[in-house]
């Protein structure tokens, strides 16, 4: 047993000895041996195929001879393609590695991947594209390759993605592509996915933005021009700082863009109820959110611009899911107005983030609390009773228009001679910052007090106190000419004058007036101020109910003005 032992010992010492010796003549230095180049078999040189787009997953072979290492060391093959005029081997087109782990003399592609390739690349269907592809040898840290020209032509049709994603330094996450903003993909009518896309979202003037089908490369990357969606594209910009609803229609390579200056609440809740306009600001991803005060329960709807156009409606059958209306039977829906039985001072959230298009109203926890409603409330200007405020349960209303000034002082009380219960108003009266919008509405808290409020602008104002809801509502008009070519209906190339408010109850603007061109007064769309006599360059007026003015017989800059009635139902006008 003791002579096999020692047997035993001495043959794995020889053999850790010689596997040492082995090992190190394994790695010899680099510069002692060589790697021999493998040879095209095929495709040859300028070799033609056409991807069939019917037939997806055929195959393309790639073959070639052995190379071999002078020092017997393994080696590995690849494929990789290129653009054959500007070959970028750094950054190829595609990299397949050869069957068997890499060992064997050929790999294969399919139809579909390799028109993938080739259209994330940017080249467009149905054309023919050259390539070089080369055959790429690798032992340890040694390279050699072959290459060989080849046209491929591809698919007939493009390739359609079905996700999209907003990026760059004009949008809210600026140009990292992992931080993509995702699109809404919509429906169609049959309630099937569609390949039009949109994205409520904002977007900063003198930067860019482009599209991706993914949030990494490669990606399908579109750009575009006046609304022309280009395929690797030259990215797109807007000129005005913004929120933005962006629509892409992938079918018809086109892309829109709708500037949203507001959304808005309009409807039975808020103050003016469907002559309202409560506006939401915006908070960032998509969302919108306002307190917003609810005088009434009834329906609503979320309004963009002031414009009719553009309704947000509840989706009917859910909860709380919107639509826009001129859309929801392109996309196979129908839709409603928004019930609500709240009443306060309410968070109304709309939230068009892409996965979501829904509202919420929740009550307000920083609300004012109600204060005791009076049985009487009569509006002070200056000290001096000017009237009794109309009620209606909780609610106290002037019943017209009220012409205020610049440094006026409005107080509020319970008795007609002041000696009642007095109340504060937090705010002023038609801040200079206010917009020029067809209404301006603000919302005040009240509290038990006696402070006067002042006056910051000349106006015709209308005035609403919540006491369950501890708010005062002040509200004006602002008036514009519309001047448009009737006779040759082009209402849409249409002028619009925004008249001066000039104390009490007129309004003013120097025009230039074409000779018969149609023309009316607006508030869109709560004045609608027309002529008793069309042809007259002076006259009497009524609102929802006169003629189109007619009375330009020749072109000119005409000084036009109108005065209103405090209750808004008429008016006189002249034309000079």
């Amino acid at each position: 047993m003791k002579h096999l032992y020692i047997k035993i010992v001495f043959l794995l010492a020889v053999i850790f000895t010689i596997g040492a010796c082995e090992e190190e003549d394994n790695l010899q230095s680099e510069g002692q041996w060589e790697l021999s180049t493998p040879s095209i078999v095929s495709p040859q040189n300028d070799d033609k195929i056409v991807l069939d787009e019917n037939t997806t997953n055929e195959l393309i072979t790639f073959t070639w001879t052995q190379a071999t290492s002078s020092a017997g060391y393994g080696v590995f093959y690849s494929v990789v393609i290129v653009d054959g005029d500007n070959p970028d081997y750094n950054n190829p087109i595609m990299e397949i590695k050869a069957e068997n782990g890499g060992k064997d003399l050929s790999a294969t592609v399919s139809y579909g991947n390799l028109d993938t390739a080739l259209s994330l690349a940017g080249y467009a269907a149905n054309t023919n594209v050259n390539l070089t592809w080369a055959a790429v040898a690798q032992s340890l840290s040694k390279q050699e390759m072959n290459t060989s020209t080849l046209i491929v032509t591809r698919f007939e049709n493009e390739i359609i993605p079905t996700q999209l994603f907003l990026s760059g330094t004009a949008t809210e996450n600026g140009d990292d592509l992992s931080s993509a903003i995702p699109l809404r993909r919509l429906n169609n009518a049959e309630g099937n996915s569609s390949n039009n896309y949109e994205i409520y979202t904002s977007l900063t003037a003198g930067n860019t933005f482009m599209f991706y089908s993914e949030q990494s490369l490669p990606a399908h990357k579109y750009g575009g021009f006046e609304g022309n969606l280009v395929k690797n594209g030259d990215p797109i910009s807007v000129a005005e700082d913004g929120q933005y609803r962006i629509s892409v229609d992938l079918d018809n390579n086109t892309y829109s863009l709708l500037k949203i200056d507001r959304w808005s609440v309009v409807g039975s809740p808020i103050i003016n109820n469907w002559g309202g306009d409560e506006p939401l600001e915006y908070i960032g991803g998509g969302v919108w959110q306002a307190a917003i005060e609810f005088v009434d329960t009834g329906g609503f709807l979320f309004r963009a611009n002031g414009d009719w156009s553009y309704l947000l409606k509840r989706v009917v059958g859910t909860t709380n899911e919107v639509i826009m209306e001129s859309e929801a039977s392109s996309q196979g829906l129908s839709y409603e107005d928004i019930p609500s039985e709240e009443k306060g001072t309410m968070i109304v959230t709309l939230d068009l983030s892409s996965n979501a298009y829904t509202y919420s109203i929740e009550k307000d926890p920083n609300a004012a609390e109600p204060i005791e409603t009076p049985e009487t409330l009569f509006l002070f200007v200056n000290n001096t009773m000017i009237e009794e405020l109309t009620k209606d349960g909780d609610v106290f209303k002037t019943t017209n228009y009220l012409a205020l000034q610049t440094s006026d002082v409005v107080t509020l009380n319970s008795a007609s001679d002041g000696s009642g219960n007095g109340y504060t108003i937090y705010s002023s009266i038609g801040a200079t910052d206010t917009p020029n919008d067809t209404k301006v509405t603000v919302n005040a808290n009240i509290s038990a007090g006696s402070d006067g409020i002042a006056v910051e602008r000349d106006q015709a104002y209308a005035f609403s106190i919540d006491f369950s809801n501890a708010k005062l509502s002040w509200s004006y008009y602002n008036i514009t000419l519309y001047q448009w070519d009737e006779i040759n209906q082009k209402w849409d190339d249409r002028d619009e004058y925004l008249m001066t408010y000039v104390h009490p109850y007129k309004f003013t603007t120097s025009a230039s007036l074409k000779a018969n061109f149609d023309m009316k007064f607006f508030s869109p769309w709560d004045n609608d101020f027309g002529a008793d006599d069309p042809s007259a360059l002076s006259g009497s007026m009524t609102n929802h109910g006169g003629s189109n003015f007619r009375n330009i017989i020749t072109d000119g800059t005409y000084n036009v003005s109108i005065e209103i009635s405090n209750d808004y139902l008429t008016g006189t006008y002249s034309f000079e």
